[in-house]
């Protein structure tokens, strides 16, 4: 059922359900993070590995000492700054977090996020959320709650519809070793935004098999046709003679027989609506029953460099 009663929401959730919210960044499966059974409920769902933590969803930055504890001097400013908003900090848990949220780990991720609606929701309970984004594991996130339909309606009682999304990709996350701050994945908050805060921080460059924050895994956001990624669109549509091809470019429209349909993220050039766009344009190349996806590479700077992540690893083998 796709509705905006949170007070359905919270009868679902409260029984240990699983419900859809949304966020600004994209659309999420939600539990109760306390219930172990909730949360079995969610990878079960998702299809989703154990091995991947979940982030934490609460509703303000003052109830994050109910999370985390020892919390650095640079996640408190970063949380004063960016929550509610697409920030997630990567802390050291409190005992009573479960080892299903955490994947076992000693650390907890953490968001408090933008959304009037799912804010709402979360004052009405009396425990926080655990939700990873509301897709089969390893497919394209949602933005819309017809998205979330699309991959779960005979699966889930409840999808709150709070609109499209505001941002279209995922959180930022941070988090902290040796109390030092640590880029694990970029997402909607671009980085050159938190060095501002806190100033230059490293980036995780090498990926494990249990990866230490949600999110990090190689091959994900995965459309089920065939994509690849490119600097140079015209040159590889050389390629696919005689295709069906579906075409994705930053901002410019490109002609050639071989396309069936070509999405564009932003013919303004603006970063911010690319990456709004980006997933749902994805969504819908999916469905057109191409024989592939081309998808055009973005200018690598600010919020591109998240775009940039996201599709390759979409793209990844």
């Amino acid at each position: 059922m796709i509705t905006k009663d949170i007070l359905k929401a919270k009868k679902v959730l409260t029984n240990e359900g699983i419900v859809a919210i949304p966020t600004e960044t994209v659309y999420g499966l939600a539990g109760n993070a306390y219930s172990d059974e909730a949360l079995k409920k969610i990878f079960i769902l998702k299809k989703r590995p154990f091995y991947n933590p979940l982030i934490v969803h609460i509703k303000s930055a003052s109830a994050l000492d109910q999370i985390a504890q020892e919390i650095p001097e640079a996640a408190q400013k970063l949380a004063e700054i960016f929550w509610p908003g697409p920030l997630t900090l990567v802390l050291k848990r409190l005992d009573h977090i479960s080892d299903i949220v955490t994947s076992g780990m000693d650390t907890v991720a953490v968001r408090v996020p933008n959304h009037p609606l799912t804010l709402k929701l979360l004052e009405e309970l009396d425990f926080p959320l655990a939700a990873p984004s509301a897709n089969p594991f390893g497919s394209i996130s949602p933005t819309s709650a017809e998205h979330v339909a699309n991959y779960f309606d005979s699966q889930l009682d409840i999808i709150l519809d709070g609109g499209n999304c505001e941002k279209g990709i995922e959180s930022t996350i941070i988090g902290f070793e040796n109390n030092e701050p640590i880029l694990y994945r970029h997402g909607s908050i671009a980085i050159e935004e938190i060095e501002k805060v806190i100033g230059k921080i490293a980036i995780l460059t090498k990926m494990e098999a249990k990866p230490n924050a949600p999110g990090m895994l190689l091959k994900h956001y995965a459309p089920k046709t065939e994509t690849f990624l490119t600097n140079k669109v015209s040159e590889l549509l050389k390629s696919f003679d005689g295709k069906k091809v579906g075409v994705l470019t930053f901002k410019d429209k490109i002609t050639n027989k071989n396309i069936a349909h070509q999405e564009i993220l932003s013919a303004k050039e603006n970063m911010n609506e690319a990456a709004k766009n980006l997933y749902a344009a994805l969504h819908r190349l999916d469905l057109l029953k191409l024989d592939a996806i081309i998808v055009e590479r973005l200018p690598n700077h600010n919020l591109g460099k998240a775009i940039n992540d996201r599709l390759e690893r979409a793209v990844k083998k």
